[in-house]
């Protein structure tokens, strides 16, 4: 079996640490506070290692990061110059040359670069993917992405770096191609400078528009994707509470047989998805492209593509700031 050391054990690391090792696949971890560090190893069977450690010993095949951002590009540069295949937590890194030298790197040393960018191992996501390309709501015609909520207030990062990237990765992935054009406009309330609300405008050249909505000074959680075809539109809800309800089908058309179109709506059909946990799958398929070489499905150049767009929509907002402050 393949074997992972998690670096970061966190908010978010935890989480990873968790899966690997319900996966048979962690063999360490690696914290800056010694005592998560502990207490993570003793609670799944693992050892407490520094990071030079890891990457000096020669049972340890991958390195999983759920560190800063900041940190990203430097430690997955390190680790895969040490042999070591690498996950990555999104964003792959905050500049547009590091994830490239990253994606350049890890091609020239033989190696498995993945990001994480989750909701590509939602099954109701993939379920979503699959219809789309058999046809059954014909071309997309538009899509757009909402990732709303009531805090967790950052003041490390704006809310398009914090919750953006997986609504970007799926649109991107959806359409199969990078924007074309990227504006973006949004606000500053809680701390300044920061945004706290961004709507994000894609058009791509084959004709598909979108757009991705994020706010933590939203009252209300809504996790949305909507992606309209000609002959339908899907809705991915991931914010249901019932597994049942997340996929549906609205079979909605318009009439243009009338001197004004009519539009003709259909009862909602809910799509049946087998259950499983995203971030498990993700770690399944980390372990799994290693041990078979395949490429990852959101490896290194689906992570670059990410963060281009993300990069584009920064500069947009934060001219958008600007204005919005004389």
């Amino acid at each position: 079996m393949t074997t992972v050391v998690q670096v970061g054990c966190g908010y978010w690391g935890k989480n990873l640490t968790r899966n690997f090792a319900e996966i048979g696949a962690l063999a360490g971890v690696v914290d800056g506070n010694p005592e998560t560090a502990k207490a993570m190893a003793e609670a799944h069977g693992a050892l407490v290692m520094t990071f030079k450690q890891a990457l000096d010993n020669p049972a340890v095949d991958a390195i999983s990061l759920a560190t800063p951002a900041e940190t990203h590009a430097a430690l997955a540069t390190r680790a895969l110059n040490a042999g070591k295949h690498v996950y990555v937590e999104k964003p792959l890194s905050l500049e547009v040359s590091d994830a490239e030298a990253l994606v350049a790197l890890a091609e020239q040393k033989g190696l498995r670069l993945m990001v994480g960018h989750l909701l590509q191992y939602h099954p109701v996501f993939l379920a979503l993917k699959a219809h789309v390309k058999a046809g059954l709501i014909g071309d997309i015609r538009y899509l757009y992405s909402n990732r709303l909520s009531y805090g967790k207030f950052r003041v490390e990062e704006n809310v398009l770096w914090s919750f953006a990237p997986h609504d970007f990765s799926m649109i991107l992935s959806l359409v199969g191609e990078e924007p074309a054009s990227i504006t973006a406009q949004g606000a500053s309330y809680v701390t300044p400078g920061l945004a706290d609300w961004c709507s994000v405008q894609m058009a791509f050249s084959g004709g598909v528009r979108g757009h991705v909505l994020t706010s933590w000074a939203h009252p209300f959680k809504e996790q949305r994707l909507v992606v309209a075809g000609s002959g339908g539109i899907l809705v991915f809800e991931d914010s249901e509470p019932v597994w049942e309800k997340k996929l549906a089908l609205y079979p909605h058309s318009i009439n243009r047989d009338t001197p004004v179109p009519l539009a003709e709506k259909g009862e909602a059909k809910y799509l049946t998805v087998e259950k499983g946990e995203p971030l498990k799958e993700e770690c399944r398929h980390f372990i799994a492209c290693i041990e078979m070489g395949k490429t990852p499905r959101t490896d290194g150049q689906e992570g670059l593509a990410v963060l281009r767009a993300l990069t584009r929509a920064e500069v947009a907002l934060a001219t958008s700031l600007r204005e919005g402050s004389t």
